[in-house]
């Protein structure tokens, strides 16, 4: 069902075909639509594109079949939740250079731990369990508190982590017996559709069904009366319209939004050493990810030997292929990307900020290559500092009061996530603790895990994901009150 092609870079990858995967069965779709290998910004597959009628037929099937996966046991589906992870391993090399080409991220750097840590996470979620809870208990009643499944959940997804995203939602849904209807994002499909079509072969029918077309689907998923809950992870904008059309059925709704992340260094910290950990938690991924470092507060003491330093460790990483194993940077994703970033760009030039590295595009060179930008110490108003970029360029904004680098920091209609820098660790939780966002580190960045709570405060999100908090909103509470004689 599947054949080898070779890259430029002599890769083998899989090269479809790709199909939809509806109610335990691979189905071919009547239209499809082009995917652009962001380092070419030419097509290089095709995906198929779902009618209503197929997203309806995949719907009806989670149905069907969350009336026998919501009755077994948790070790049962633990064990179809282990294979399943057992073949996406087989497949693993296959989906890392899949998601490459796809995504644009680096092959060894960014997309072989995205599979791997999706791969792992499917079997930490698949040994998790929600205890029955005995609310009281006297000689004469016991009262239980039972977490039950919710139904049919449709996760619709981004462009940004395609892979461990997806999974992030499917696997604590399924181990807490709900089935689950996917949408990938048109821009990065083939990943989702792949291990969907892998899926089928593991999971019992109408289980997992990833369902790839426009942004017509969505709508039609957001206010389904059968679909229970929706997991969207998106733009804040996006998420809004999310919000509106699942209130007509009064699902439940986890929304994963936009950020506008701000790095606070404190005066005591040894900004050198951290150089590298703010760099790559600014400019990984390319600067795509929702808890990317977007605003980089730095005290007047010591701004402009940060800077320079700064600088010079952005030169040393090369933009380029993510197949070229010495490329720290890919593309941007998308031209739709690509042109919004050119907007921050072009705001910066005309208003005279300066630009102490990068800023200029190459025209000539074909993919979505945006270059690296450190903009220093633009004003608090900018279109850079108030606006989520989601790519590759940071302000580094100049503070002289910690008190009012908070304040700076807080002034955002976002509240996703945040860090705080520097040697007195005491000192800089106690700013951590001021910072308004769901998840904020300290003098680390970007550790998360399987038991770690993770949502939004403000304009960045409803619900959390992760962690026991985020496996609880997969289920609704029932309370069974029972008198023990009559």
């Amino acid at each position: 069902m599947s054949t080898a092609a070779q890259t430029s870079h002599s890769v083998s990858i899989f090269d479809g075909p790709y199909y939809l995967s509806i109610a335990g069965k691979l189905v071919e779709a009547k239209d499809s639509f082009d995917v652009i290998n962001p380092a070419t910004g030419k097509v290089f597959a095709k995906a198929p594109a779902a009618s209503a009628e197929q997203l309806e037929a995949a719907i009806t099937a989670a149905k069907t079949a969350f009336k026998t996966w919501s009755a077994i046991s948790y070790d049962e589906r633990q064990v179809y939740l282990d294979r399943y992870a057992d073949a996406l391993q087989q497949h693993r090399d296959e989906l890392v250079r899949l998601l490459t080409l796809e995504q644009g991220k680096p092959l060894n750097s960014m997309a072989a731990p995205e599979v791997d840590q999706a791969i792992s996470y499917i079997r930490q979620i698949a040994a998790r369990r929600i205890p029955v809870e005995i609310v009281e208990e006297n000689d004469s009643h016991v009262v239980e508190l039972h977490h039950v499944p919710l139904g049919v959940v449709g996760g619709i997804t981004p462009w940004n982590f395609p892979v461990l995203l997806a999974l992030w939602k499917v696997a604590p849904a399924l181990i807490t017996g709900n089935t689950f209807v996917l949408k990938p994002t048109p821009y990065t499909p083939l990943t989702a559709l792949r291990f969907g079509q892998i899926a089928q072969s593991v999971l019992p029918a109408g289980v997992l069904s990833v369902v790839s077309g426009g942004d017509h689907l969505g709508p039609q998923m957001t206010n389904h009366p059968d679909i229970a809950k929706i997991s969207f992870t998106g733009s804040t904008e996006t998420g809004k319209h999310v919000l509106r059309s699942a209130a007509g059925t009064v699902k439940r709704v986890t929304l994963e939004l936009g950020g506008n992340d701000a790095a606070i260094v404190l005066p005591d910290a040894d900004y050198k050493a951290i150089i590298p950990q703010l760099f790559w938690g600014a400019f990984g991924n390319q600067g795509q990810w929702c808890v990317g470092i977007k605003r980089l507060y730095i005290h007047r003491s010591f701004h402009a030997d940060f800077v320079a330093a700064f600088v010079d460790y952005a030169k040393t990483v090369k933009v380029g292929d993510g197949l070229d194993p010495e490329v720290g940077l890919g593309p941007v994703q998308n031209q739709m990307q690509f042109d919004k970033l050119k907007t921050f760009l072009d705001d910066i030039k005309a208003n005279g900020q300066k630009i102490a590295f990068g800023g200029d595009i190459d025209e000539t060179q074909s993919g979505y290559f945006f270059p690296i930008t450190v903009v220093d110490n633009p004003p608090e108003h900018s279109k850079i500092v108030q606006e989520e970029q989601f790519g590759p360029i940071i302000p580094i904004i100049v503070y002289d009061d910690i008190d009012d680098a908070v304040n700076r920091a807080n002034a955002s209609i976002y509240g996703l996530g945040g860090s705080v820098w520097g040697r007195d660790t005491k000192a800089a939780v106690a700013v951590a603790n001021r910072v308004e966002a769901g998840m904020v580190w300290v003098n680390e960045i970007h550790t998360q895990g399987v038991d770690i709570p993770f949502g939004g405060h403000k304009q960045s999100g409803i619900g959390t994901e992760q962690g026991h908090e985020g496996r609880l909103l997969f289920t609704n509470p029932k309370t069974l009150l029972i008198k023990k004689s009559f």
